[in-house]
């Protein structure tokens, strides 16, 4: 916790250039809401489109959001074989993808070579490299992190996002989809543990908690404000998916006055990641 006393939040939109829906609605988050950075998918059907909103708002905050399930990658299969198909498509089965990555050593070169050239195309875009994360948090994979914090110098990290949720404050906040907020939290809490030291050792910049795991697709305007009301002092992220389709509660929730109101009156300084450092 800061000594300070000041609670800030980093609100971030994940699936940054996956489609014009997001894109108009990240931008619009950004405008008129609470949105203070976003993450890149450098391969997103409308990444360009991303990469030129991000342009034209300077202080939208961009990293990468790694995709190596659930997506398409940047090398052409022949260049990563056997860990996508001929189609450039990463396995749509996360659980599959996760067994697959994790005990297929033969795949770990291909896979970081696409780390790689995930980062690669990143830097093309001359955007300054806020942050790193992962689709559906892939970052925090064992396999995966290791090729993160062993290149984490060539790679030019400086902070990373650690998917932990906590749980029993979201018990308090939330109703519902108790497997699922249990598994999930077990599950990421564990592998944010076991990533935190490694982080601190090479001076990788994470939040004191990340909030939006547990409460997936359901980051509206209530939850927001019951969790804006709860946060002690220390630096937060939360994370959502806004876009103009079947996340539209959560642009709604990003630009609600009250949501504004209540960060003003309780003094809730709104930051990126690159403002720790």
């Amino acid at each position: 916790m800061d000594a300070d006393q000041t609670i800030r939040l980093i609100v971030n939109a994940d699936d940054f250039g996956s489609s014009e829906s997001a894109n108009t609605a990240i931008e619009k988050a950004h405008q008129e809401g609470i949105l203070t950075s976003a993450s890149l998918m450098v391969n997103g059907n409308r990444a360009n489109e991303a990469v030129d909103i991000a342009r034209q708002n300077p202080l939208l905050a961009v990293g990468l959001h790694l995709v190596l399930v659930c997506g398409k990658s940047t090398l052409k299969p022949s260049e990563i074989i056997g860990v996508v198909d001929q189609k450039f498509q990463f396995s749509q089965s996360p659980v599959l993808a996760g067994i697959r990555y994790f005990f297929r050593s033969s795949l770990h070169h291909y896979l970081r070579q696409e780390i790689h050239a995930q980062f690669r195309e990143f830097r093309m875009s001359g955007l300054p490299l806020d942050h790193v994360n992962g689709h559906l948090n892939f970052h925090l994979h064992p396999t995966v992190f290791n090729f993160l914090k062993k290149d984490k110098a060539d790679l030019g990290i400086g902070a990373m996002r650690l998917t932990r949720d906590p749980y029993w404050m979201n018990l308090r906040l939330a109703y519902g989809r108790y497997f699922y907020r249990t598994t999930h939290a077990l599950i990421f809490n564990w592998l944010s543990k076991r990533s935190e030291a490694s982080l601190q050792r090479r001076h990788v910049h994470f939040a004191d908690a990340t909030f939006g795991l547990l409460q997936n697709d359901r980051i509206n305007e209530a939850y927001v404000l019951r969790l804006l009301e709860n946060l002690k002092p220390g630096t937060w992220e939360l994370y959502c998916h806004p876009d103009f389709g079947s996340h539209l509660h959560e642009l709604e929730a990003l630009t609600s006055p009250k949501v504004k109101e209540i960060i003003r009156q309780r003094g809730i300084v709104l930051c990126r990641y690159s403002d720790l450092e």
